[in-house]
């Protein structure tokens, strides 16, 4: 599809939602717009209250029952799918997010690769069995364990930034485990939540174990955090709204992905190219818009000066603008509120004392890769999570410098490290307070399969990941029977 017919399409095949059923009509919609061009992309529901509580009932008056099987060749079958129609999808992911087409393909990329591995997992028994006399007070028994889907509802809540695969790591795995979910996706990048259902029930997927809320938070968060049949919330966003969301949800299990301030740290036996290389990548794909995006370069101070050369170098070439031209390796971020806040807070550290380098040009919703050198950990851009494509340079001395600066902040989710010093490795891995440790990585290097998740203000040591959120998204239940 043409970027234009896919527009047309979308603003038509989002007019309705699927909601008890069938395909309903309702009177109150919002608009999504395009970052880039600020033009309308598609049309979709204003969900109520009342949706929210007629969501849960449809849910709750089917028992998903398939076998392991049938769950697998659905997920396989989406998985297809969707690698048949990747130019389609990412179309649509591109204009509502402004992300570029590189961008969003590679995203289309990884949610079948979640949809792929959530098949595999769905076939595999992870039940045990423990022999009950291994001790005096034994008796001739087993105890066998085996896992079930929760009682109730999942209710899922995804974000802005990657508006397809954040909501196909909470479907996937709540299908793998015969789970109903309700998907309530960022407001403003609904369209590819519904492609992705869509997708699902033409593989197989029985309409009540998935359903999409779209609407605005502030009127419709508190009866999803809230309904009596909501069992688990799994949420990926600020840490701001997470908190609330822990707060209001009560006594049910919650699952929170929260912010980073993800450092790469440079020592200076590192080869200076590609650090300097992997820095660009962590600060700019995706607009910089990820939780695992590099938000602070740590960089001894001996190979500091070479080092940022060869940044401003690779950022100065980096390609940005019309996310669908193919020449551009960066779109825009998420609005243009997004773009004036990055230019504000790099305006506010050069003020500080901060060195701007190259970039801080914004035009609307398009916000150019940004470097600073002479940056203090104490600055609001570096304190702060600053989600877009920013790249500060602090300097440290010692390798005690470096764990002290890049754990002085609240979050605690993911790390770059470029050296090969295996006593640096082995200290670095012990002593940063993060979830993720990757040595000559971007701190975001992941496949969908492994765990994921962090501590501090970035979450509560619960990991995502096809495994992981698969044990979340369900109880564990043991018996014993006599043996011997």
């Amino acid at each position: 599809m043409t970027p234009s017919s896919v527009k047309d399409h979308a603003a038509l095949r989002v007019e309705t939602l699927r909601l008890g059923g069938e395909r309903a009509a309702r009177e109150r919609h919002f608009d999504v717009m395009d970052p880039y061009t600020d033009t309308r992309v598609g049309t979709v529901p204003l969900a109520s209250v009342d949706d929210v509580r007629a969501a849960f009932d449809y849910a709750m008056r089917y028992r998903p029952r398939l076998t392991r099987y049938e769950r697998s060749q659905i997920l396989e079958r989406a998985a297809a799918l969707l690698r048949e129609r990747v130019e389609e999808a990412s179309d649509l992911i591109t204009l509502e997010s402004g992300l570029s087409k590189r961008d969003s393909r590679y995203e289309v990329g990884r949610v079948a690769d979640v949809l792929k591995f959530a098949s595999i997992e769905a076939l595999r028994d992870d039940a045990q069995s423990f022999s009950c006399d291994l001790t005096p007070h034994g008796k001739a028994r087993r105890v066998f364990t085996q896992r079930e889907p929760l009682e109730g509802v999942i209710v899922a809540i995804t974000p802005f930034n990657h508006p397809m695969n954040q909501v196909a790591h909470k479907i996937a795995p709540a299908i793998a485990t015969n789970n109903r979910v309700i998907v309530k996706p960022s407001e403003k990048v609904p369209l590819s939540a519904l492609y992705l259902a869509d997708l699902l029930y033409e593989a197989g997927l029985p309409e009540p174990m998935l359903q999409v809320l779209t609407g605005d938070p502030r009127e419709i968060a508190d009866a999803l955090l809230t309904h009596p049949h909501a069992s688990l919330v799994t949420f990926t966003g600020g840490v701001a709204i997470g908190k609330y969301i822990a707060e209001k949800a009560g006594y049910r299990r919650v699952v929170l992905e929260l912010g980073g301030n993800d450092p790469l740290i440079v020592l200076d036996d590192a080869d200076l190219d590609r650090a300097a290389t992997l820095a660009a990548q962590g600060s700019y794909k995706n607009s910089g818009q990820r939780c695992t995006a590099v938000k602070r370069i740590l960089v001894q101070r001996t190979i500091a000066p070479a080092f940022t050369e060869l940044l401003v170098e690779k950022t100065r070439a980096w390609t940005y603008g019309d996310p669908f031209d193919a020449g551009n390796e960066m779109g825009t971020v998420i609005d243009e509120a997004a773009a004036r806040l990055f230019e504000a807070r790099v305006g506010e550290a050069v003020a500080q004392g901060a060195r701007l380098l190259t970039g801080n040009v914004r035009r609307g919703a398009l916000y150019s890769p940004t470097v600073l050198d002479c940056v203090d950990p104490a600055m609001t851009l570096v304190r702060e999570e600053t989600f877009g494509p920013v790249s500060p340079i602090i300097a440290f001395d010692t390798i005690d410098d470096a764990i002290r600066i890049s754990n002085g902040t609240a979050f605690g989710l993911s790390s770059g490290i470029c050296t090969d010093s295996a006593p640096a490795i082995r200290r670095f891995v012990d002593e940063l307070s993060v979830g993720t440790v990757n040595v000559w990585e971007v701190p975001g290097y992941r496949i969908e399969l492994t765990p994921f998740g962090g501590i501090k203000d970035s979450g509560l040591g619960y990991k995502e990941g096809v495994q992981e959120a698969m044990k979340s998204f369900t109880n564990l239940k043991t018996f014993s029977l006599p043996w011997g």
